[in-house]
């Protein structure tokens, strides 16, 4: 599920900047939120840098005690060809793995003119995502292995809207790392009859069948199937899930059990589709939830969108909420 963006949003935008698949077509226009192209596999991997990339990462200087926002020059323009990075300083925190909830600070800049591109320091909101995370797939390498407190330098080229591209230059401090459950624990819930039914495998990845007749619902069916004994999410967190989501005729069109890895998400208006804001909000951390979403609470009559009209069916396992 893609997070619809908003230039206003700084932490976003940085988010993007950090992604190798920030380059990604957003069919929906304004947004986009699960797509056909998101439940493939991972991006390729990317070729590694060059001379000429490790030389154009090694001009730029940092500046500051760690903990407080750096001051980052270099001369421009400052381009690399592929995903290129180094450590600053080295963390003596908890050592980071794949799987685990990383928070981070992070500023990011533009090679083209150096001009600052938005600063999570500035917004005082750290940022959160799981390491391993195709979306952030340009950290995982790099960070793997080291500690909480270190601080990373990560340039990255980026498509823009118009076609164009340039390098986006990132200090990143990561300042937490805790681990998260894989799955939903709590309590079994017996769902109402007639429902689409879900079937977990060993690693509790789910799977669903429609029944037969099933007729798409006018409104919103919040189903809990496990009853997590954490706190309730509430409207505007983040929380951390592993999920899947179906079209009614059992197409899956995105997952991140395919993908291997949660993802995190803002549970506010203009970030996700309004279907996940009004059915997870007021659940607890480590419960299920099954979602049936009418059009209008998803895509409604988006011209265009691979979901136009489509009502979604969802399993949603909540793994963190902050």
């Amino acid at each position: 599920m893609k997070l619809r963006t908003s230039a206003a949003a700084a932490a976003l935008a940085l988010a993007a900047a950090l992604t190798l698949t920030a380059c990604a077509d957003d069919s929906s226009g304004d947004g986009a939120t699960p797509s056909a192209s998101a439940s493939s596999s991972p991006a390729t991997e990317a070729p590694e840098p060059t001379k000429e990339d490790v030389a154009a990462l090694d001009s730029v200087k940092v500046e500051g005690k760690a903990g407080a926002e750096p001051k980052v020059t270099f001369k421009t323009p400052l381009e690399v060809s592929t995903p290129t990075s180094r450590v600053i300083e080295e963390g003596d925190g908890a050592e980071l793995a794949e799987g685990m909830k990383i928070t981070m600070d992070t500023a990011a800049f533009l090679g083209t003119d150096g001009s600052t591109q938005g600063s999570s320091w500035e917004q005082k909101a750290p940022q959160s995502f799981i390491l391993g995370d195709a979306n952030y797939g340009v950290l995982t390498e790099p960070l793997t292995g080291q500690k909480v407190g270190t601080r990373l330098l990560v340039a990255n080229p980026v498509q823009g809207q118009d076609g164009s591209t340039a390098t986006m230059v990132n200090v990143v401090e990561i300042t937490d790392a805790t681990k998260i459950p894989t799955r939903a624990e709590g309590t079994a819930v017996e769902p109402e009859k007639g429902l689409p039914t879900v079937t977990l495998d060993d690693s509790g990845k789910p799977s669903v069948k429609i029944p037969d007749g099933y007729k798409a619902p006018k409104d919103l069916v919040a189903q809990t199937l496990i009853k997590g004994d954490g706190a309730k999410v509430k409207e505007g967190q983040t929380i951390t899930a592993h999920y899947t989501g179906w079209k009614l005729d059992g197409e899956v069109f995105d997952s991140s059990w395919e993908r291997g890895t949660p993802a995190s998400f803002p549970i506010a208006q203009d970030q996700v589709i309004d279907g996940w804001v009004k059915g997870l909000a007021g659940q607890t951390v480590g419960s299920q939830v099954l979602l049936v979403i009418p059009p209008s609470l998803a895509y409604g009559d988006q011209e265009g969108h691979e979901l136009q009209k489509e009502t979604l069916v969802f399993v949603v396992d909540i793994l963190d909420a902050q």
